[in-house]
Order: C-alpha cells, then structure tokens, then sequence
C-alpha cells in the first residue's frame, strides 16, 4: 500500500477527514497531501485538517484535533450529553492556563482556562454527532462547571440541564460529590441537589 492509498484508508476509518497529527504517526510525508490537493482529491479544511471532496466536516472533531489538551466542556458538553437541546453556535472548550494555541484566535470558541491539576478530572471520549472520537467532560464534570460558572449560564438551560440530570439513569452523585470536593464547590452542589432532588 503507498502512502496515497494510507491516507485514503485512514480518511475512510475517520469518516473523511485525517490530521497532520495523524500523518505523523503513521510516518507519511505532508508532501502527499498537497499533492491530494492538487489533484482535487482533499480539501484543506483547516489548519492541520483535511477532508475528502465534497465530504461534510465533523465541527467538533475538527475544533477538538487543533490541541491536544482542550476538552470539550460547559454548554457544548450539556448538549453532548443531551442535558441541553440548544445545538452549540459557539463551542465552550476548556484548556490548561497556559495555553497559548490556535484556538485562543478561533471565534467559534469560547476558553475556560483551569489548572492543569482539575484539567483531566472527569475527561472522557465519546463519539461525535458525525461518529467520531471526541474528548468531553463526563456529565458529572459538566453539571460541577455549570454550577461554579453559574453567573455566566443561560438561567433557563442552566435549570433545565440541572432537572434533566437529577432525573436520568445514570447520573452518579458519589462522583458529583468527589468532583465537588476537588474543584471546592460542596456546598454550592449540595444546595442545588437540594432544591431539585
């Protein structure tokens, strides 16, 4: 198999697109895509991200490749995890304080910067609306960052995400709690467990 036929494969594995991340791991030259690109086979979609022709971009895939610390988070991981139904127009990521890449210049993003202490805590990958891998919070992480970023929420998506949370299957309050206590907002969550239990 030549490198054109690797690419190929590896776009056809990721639903149509592949990373220069990717390139390098699997030990191809870039010098390939562009000439994939010449002959119209890809599309570059972004820096570092490329699509076959006429394929349809996965937004979050795209947004979440462009670093390998940000994590999906806040309204966008809500939605992810059907907690809110309001489709995100801006993608709410969270990324270590020192961050300093691409996605800082990126409109369609908003940054949460945390220590890199609570950075990985409750991080989880699932699949994307589009069916590819995707780093978000867990639903627990989620509900932790609403509640300490409350003055900043949307009231209404805020209380519906609360309610819809209480109420579902899976919810875990002993990881709540664990998550609380970490990021030092007990009482907080603990009063909101309260008025919605």
């Amino acid at each position: 198999m030549d490198n054109y036929e690797k690419i190929l494969s590896i776009m056809r594995k990721n639903g149509g697109c592949i990373t220069t991340k990717e390139l390098n791991s699997n030990n191809i030259n870039r010098y390939f895509l562009t000439k994939m690109i010449e002959k119209k086979q890809i599309n570059r979609i972004s820096r570092g991200y490329y699509g076959l022709v006429n394929y349809n971009v996965d937004e979050y895939y795209k947004i979440i490749s462009m670093s390998e610390k940000a994590v999906f988070s806040m309204n966008t991981a809500l939605y992810l995890h059907n907690l809110s139904d309001r489709t995100p127009l801006i993608f709410d990521i969270t990324v270590p304080y020192y961050y300093g890449g691409s996605l800082r210049k990126n409109k369609n993003v908003n940054l949460y910067f945390v220590n890199t202490s609570i950075l990985d805590l409750g991080k989880i990958e699932i699949i994307s609306p589009f069916g590819m891998k995707i780093k978000v919070y867990d639903k627990e992480r989620t509900i932790c960052d609403i509640v300490k970023n409350r003055n900043h929420m949307d009231i209404e998506i805020f209380s519906k995400a609360i309610k819809k949370y209480i109420n579902s299957d899976d919810k875990n309050l002993n990881k709540l709690m664990k998550y609380a206590k970490k990021l030092k907002i007990e009482n907080k969550i603990r009063e909101y467990m309260e008025v919605f239990l």
